[in-house]
C-alpha cells in the first residue's frame, strides 16, 4: 500500500534521509512548520512504516571494507523451500549489503563488501554452500560513481 504522502511529509522525509540526526527545530523551520506538528509528522510517519529505521552509515573504506562485488546467481530451484534456505543463510552472512530477487537471466543479485579478494574469496565460498546454485558470476567494482540510501521525495506522484 502507497502511502499518503502531502507536500510537508515529503519535505521532512527529503531531508530526514540527509541526516536523521537533525534537530526537530531545524527539520520543522527547513519545511515551514513550528516544532510540535514536526515532530507529530515524524511520529506518524514512523508508526505508519514510512520511516523504517535510523541509521548511521559508515565509510566502507575506514572499516577496511574495500572491495565491493555483485555476485549473480542463476539457480535451477524456483519453490519456497529452496529460497526460503538460501535467504536464510544470506540473511545471516553479515558482508552482503544487498540480496534481490531479480527477473531475467539472473535470479538473484547480491552485494557484498570485503576486505580484499582473499577475504572475498572466503565469502563466496560460504555463499556457495547455502544451497545448490547452477551458475554464480562475480562482477568488481573498480569505482562507485554515484551511492545513496535516500528515495525520491519531492516529486508528486
Amino acid at each position: 500500500m502507497v502511502a499518503k504522502l502531502d507536500a510537508i511529509d515529503r519535505k521532512i522525509l527529503h531531508w530526514l534521509q540527509q541526516d536523521s540526526d537533525l534537530p526537530i527545530a531545524e527539520l520543522a523551520e527547513r519545511v515551514g512548520l513550528s516544532q510540535t506538528p514536526c515532530w507529530r509528522r515524524v511520529k506518524r510517519l514512523t508508526e505508519s512504516g514510512v520511516i523504517v529505521r535510523k541509521v548511521a552509515l559508515a565509510d566502507p573504506r575506514a572499516l577496511g571494507l574495500k572491495l565491493i562485488a555483485f555476485i549473480a546467481v542463476k539457480t535451477n530451484q524456483h519453490n519456497d523451500r529452496w529460497l526460503e534456505r538460501f535467504a536464510r543463510g544470506v540473511a545471516g552472512m553479515d558482508h552482503i549489503l544487498e540480496f534481490h530477487r531479480m527477473s531475467g537471466e539472473t535470479d538473484y543479485l547480491i552485494k557484498v563488501a570485503a576486505r580484499d579478494m582473499e577475504h572475498f574469496d572466503a565469502i563466496y565460498k560460504e555463499l556457495i554452500q547455502i544451497a545448490d546454485l547452477n551458475d554464480v558470476s562475480s562482477h568488481f567494482s573498480m569505482e562507485t560513481i554515484k551511492m545513496s540510501t535516500a528515495y525520491p521525495v519531492l516529486e508528486e506522484r
